[in-house]
């Protein structure tokens, strides 16, 4: 049984990595395949055989002129079944709902942005929310539900994989919103939900494994702040999938009033509120649901400090101190070879910058400070998607999909595929 389950294993890992080279560098053919993936003949033929059985791949003839003296027919290119199957990708955030449909190739076919009231979205209400929302989207992509494989979820603030619930949010007023099974019970799909910052992290993974790969930690300052955290090679979320809330650390015991309702944590010295109130002259008590921050209040922030005003100046100051204290206790406790910034609030990081290597340099030793590289990356929201997109495809290629071929496959052909690891 050990030896079978071996082999499965390897099969269905194989069966990915072709998947994944024909998601990355579009049609090509087999010997291409062979060359990219450094799988044998027989695996490649083995393999690709089994996903044209299945519908997943489609051949077509090369389009490429042949050598004067070339003789037979055109050789044979592989690429995906853009609609063998499709996943719905979704992003929640303070009352919106960013949908995306995704075919098979990792195309977003159609997006749309669905509007709700976060200030009465709670667990019993917002179940029924979400739910409606992606049937009329996928009736207006003319996509039955039953195409549907994986639904894959991001949201802000704590978010529990284990359980599938959204634990607390600013998208919510409840707390323990449930996400993950009602969506399955309604769509028989599954159905998975990360942190939004984990996906930022898995989005640049995917784009760039050779710069973003090993041990890295991504930070993104918005509306709140998040991390992601990758730990040799894998995305990290802990046993409950809550790790990494690095914004709920405490940076201040009893000090500046956060919107999870705590006192003190980092994100109360670093998210858009806080600066806003920072540069306000608010007391650390505001409520920060009371401060008109968000796109505009940061974009007014900004072109304050660039017109010299003062205390938007020492705001974004202080908080790139606070930024290098938090990032110490990132490098100290993990060592990441590189740490990325991004988020709305990086557009300010020209005014954070000195402060918050001095913050760094005050809080940690020159030895363990002078070992990662930082990476100051402009914010793109698309990043959550791509996150969303690559996992949920690496989750069909190796898992779903894989599982389903080794129940299927033709008597004799299992044993007859050479196993590459």
């Amino acid at each position: 049984m050990t030896r079978k389950a071996d082999r499965d294993q390897i099969r269905r890992q194989n069966r990915s990595i072709v998947l994944q080279a024909l998601r990355r560098s579009g049609p090509m053919a087999r010997i291409d395949l062979g060359q990219i993936t450094r799988l044998s003949p027989a695996t490649v033929t083995a393999i690709t055989s089994d996903l044209l059985d299945q519908g997943l791949i489609v051949s077509l003839e090369s389009e490429e002129p042949k050598a004067p003296q070339a003789r037979g027919r055109p050789r044979t290119l592989l690429k995906l079944s853009p609609g063998a199957v499709f996943i719905v990708c979704a992003r929640l955030s303070v009352n919106n709902i960013d949908l995306s449909l995704v075919n098979f190739a990792g195309e977003v076919v159609l997006d749309r942005r669905i509007k709700f009231d976060s200030t009465v979205a709670d667990a019993d209400s917002f179940p029924q929310t979400i739910i409606s929302a992606i049937r009329s989207f996928l009736d207006e992509a003319g996509v039955d539900p039953s195409h549907v494989c994986e639904i894959g979820v991001a949201a802000q603030g704590v978010v529990e994989t284990e359980t599938g619930q959204v634990a607390w949010s600013p998208a919510f007023a409840g707390r323990g919103i449930p996400v993950v099974a009602p969506l399955q019970d309604a769509f028989g799909a599954e159905c998975y939900i990360s942190n939004d910052t984990n996906m930022i992290t898995e989005a640049l993974h995917w784009s760039d494994p050779n710069r973003y790969s090993g041990t890295f930690a991504v930070i993104m300052l918005d509306y709140g702040v998040g991390m992601g955290l990758y730990l040799n090679n894998q995305l990290f979320s802990g046993a409950s999938g809550t790790a990494a809330e690095f914004g709920h650390a405490n940076h201040i015991p009893g000090g500046a009033l956060c919107r999870c309702g705590k006192r003190g944590c980092l994100e109360a010295y670093l998210s858009d509120y806080a600066l806003v109130r920072a540069a306000s002259h608010l007391p650390e008590d505001t409520d920060p649901v009371s401060i008109k921050a968000g796109v505009r209040g940061l974009a007014h922030l900004l072109e304050r400090a660039g017109s010299g005003d003062q205390d938007a100046l020492k705001a974004f100051q202080e908080a790139g101190r606070v930024l290098g204290y938090g990032i110490a206790r990132v490098i100290a406790m993990i060592d990441p070879k590189r740490l990325v910034l991004t988020g709305a609030a990086v557009r300010a990081f020209s005014y954070m910058e000195k402060s918050m290597w001095e913050g760094l340099e005050e809080a940690l030793v020159a030895d363990l400070r002078n070992n990662f590289s930082l990476d100051v990356m402009p914010w793109n929201e698309d990043f959550i998607r791509s996150g969303l997109i690559a996992q949920s495809m690496e989750r069909l290629d190796k898992d779903f999909l894989g599982a389903a071929s080794t129940r299927t496959n033709p008597v004799g052909r299992a044993d007859s595929e050479e196993l590459s690891a």
